[in-house]
This record gives C-alpha cells, structure tokens and sequence, in this order.
C-alpha cells in the first residue's frame, strides 16, 4: 500500500467509525500532534482519544484531498468536517446536537509503512462560533 493509500484507508476508517481500524494504520509509535493540547504519544492514548471523541462529536469528513511527497514518507490531507456536537467537552460550550462545518487538514509522517505522525489543524475560534450560535 503506498502513502495515498494508506491515508484513504485511515479516512475510510474513520469515516465508517472504525476507530479500531484506524489503528492498524498507525505505527506504535505514534505521536499525535493536536490543534490544541499535549501531543499524545502511542497506540493507547490515540485509543483514548478516539474514545473521547466518539462520546462528544459525530463527524463525517468530505471533500478530502490526499497529498504525498515522492519519497512517500511525508502526507497531508484537506477536508471538511461536517459534525454533530453530541456531549459537552470540558472547557468548551455547552453541547445539545449543534451541527458545525469545518475545513481542516492534517499533516502525516510515515515510518514502516505505518503513520507515524498525525498533526491536524482546523479554526477552533470558527467552530466555537458555530457551536454557539
């Protein structure tokens, strides 16, 4: 599977909620990099997190566009993020099933054939308005 591939599988696990799945893409030393917060770093705190997230938001992402350098060890991805705020999460506003779109992107490295970097930015103030309004 080259890179591309591998990032689509990851979204298309994603997408169909098989956070399970999402890990086997990932190589245990991952270190995911948040918009905002500490990077996580490991297969069990990405679990947790995808956890965390599952309980809060309902997301679906479009749109995504998969880019990868020749070398195949370096990627990012576009996308929007069309979501439902499902349970409130801490420091942030109060959730009853807000719906958000958001454009975002990630940035990936990849070791082994394995991602081994996920750092994803999208406009925190942006989906606080959304979510508030």
């Amino acid at each position: 599977m080259d890179t591309k591939e591998l990032i689509t599988a990851y979204y298309d696990a994603f997408n169909a909620g098989r956070t399970d799945e999402m890990l086997a893409y990932l190589h245990d030393e991952i270190e995911h990099h948040v918009n905002e917060g500490q990077i996580r770093r490991g297969k069990d705190q990405f679990r947790e997190f995808n956890a965390h997230m599952t309980r809060c938001y309902k997301e679906l992402l479009t749109d995504i566009v998969v880019f990868a350098n020749d070398a195949g060890d370096r990627a990012a991805a576009e996308f929007v993020v069309n979501g439902t705020y499902l349970q409130s999460d801490e420091g942030l506003p109060e959730a009853n099933g807000q719906k958000y779109v958001l454009p975002a992107g990630t940035f990936f490295s990849v070791r082994d054939c394995k991602i081994s970097r996920v750092t994803t930015y999208y406009n925190l103030a942006d989906w606080t308005r959304q979510v508030s309004a």
